[in-house]
């Protein structure tokens, strides 16, 4: 076509009709009008993107294999087997080696929290969907995908099913600035809503502006109404900052997420919610500290009534004589210390 002024006026026709038309999808939510035209579109570009993958990646079949199961109850020990089946299938190739890991991980997350899920790989990334921070998985209706379905891996929460075709699905990333999920603190059970923000931590509004919040404190999901489009207890992630409260009702945080969305692969959909909520009881342990190094020193007395003795320590310690001319000394640090005698032996000695 060539660049006349009828070309140009046709082009900003077009970016003018297709801003109009992402507003009114937003808007509209799961009452879209034009949600037929995205599940159409989904249909037919879905098998495209589900083949170059299944093109390029030799474990993608294997992971299949997982992805049907029974009742709630059966469900963990069929994964338990395929799992079984899939490592001897991938063999010692690094990079499968590495997706070995992230399934191990997430097959452990759902049977921690007694979730029923479809694993799934990310076939493409957000750029064919929109603007959005979102990514395609290789599961679909077929496999008893729906809207609204909480989609986790291997570290905590991923996002959110929001577009269904017959072998694709388009997840909302938990990043989306779009995005938003209630929260429950670790402990002392904190309610609050996150908030998605590219590639910096979560926003989070605690709705008691008074709560008591530290750096290291977790969050897990509160849950919605019918388990969508959150299940409850699926990790969040990690506070890295504080707000003051200021007097004010609510409190903000800055939450790091648990998942990193920058290089997801491997993911599960949960298709079947717990029972019960697991509360806290899918978060990973917490790291025990480092106890304190202690140094015991051995001071041998010279004749003329003094001795030393030598630690590996940064403090100067506490040296305690029996009258029997041997000193012992306590340090934490890296130094030396040197315990001394000058009389006759009494009792403590403090150096």
């Amino acid at each position: 076509m060539r660049d006349t002024k009828e070309s140009r006026l046709l082009l900003v026709l077009l970016i003018a009709i297709a801003f109009a038309l992402i507003t009114v999808d937003i808007r509209g939510g799961q009452e879209s009008p034009v949600g037929g035209a995205r599940q159409a579109a989904a249909a037919v570009f879905g098998p495209v993107e589900n083949g170059v993958a299944a093109a390029v990646d030799p474990v993608g079949n294997a992971i299949g294999a997982i992805r049907d199961s029974g009742e709630r109850h059966s469900r963990i020990a069929v994964l338990e087997r395929e799992n079984a089946a899939l490592k001897a299938r991938l063999g010692s190739d690094a990079r499968n080696q590495s997706r070995l890991r992230q399934l191990d991980d997430m097959l452990k997350k759902a049977a921690n929290g007694q979730y029923g899920i479809k694993a799934a790989e990310v076939i493409a990334i957000g750029a064919a969907q929109g603007f959005s921070w979102t990514v395609t998985i290789d599961v679909g209706s077929r496999d008893g995908i729906l809207r609204d379905m909480t989609v986790l891996n291997g570290d905590g929460l991923v996002g959110r099913v929001t577009t269904v075709g017959p072998d694709t699905a388009t997840v909302l990333l938990a990043n989306d600035p779009d995005f938003t999920v209630g929260t429950r603190m670790e402990g002392s059970d904190e309610l609050g809503f996150a908030t998605g923000q590219g590639d910096q931590p979560l926003s989070v509004q605690l709705l008691n502006g008074r709560a008591k919040v530290k750096k290291g404190d977790r969050l897990v999901t509160f849950g919605s109404q019918a388990d969508k489009p959150f299940v409850p207890g699926v990790p969040v992630g990690e506070v890295v900052r504080v707000d003051p409260s200021g007097g004010d009702l609510t409190r903000t945080l800055f939450v790091r997420p648990f998942a990193s969305f920058s290089k997801l692969d491997i993911v599960g959909v949960v298709v079947q919610a717990p029972r019960t909520d697991p509360r806290d009881t899918v978060l990973p342990a917490k790291p025990k500290p480092t106890p304190t190094p202690t140094v015991t020193v051995t001071v041998t007395p010279s004749p003329n009534g003094q001795g030393q003795g030598e630690g590996e320590g940064e403090d100067q310690g506490n040296a305690t004589d029996n009258g029997t001319g041997t000193d012992t000394a306590v340090d934490n640090g890296t130094g030396t210390d040197t315990a001394a005698d000058t009389g006759p032996d009494t009792g403590r000695n403090d150096e």
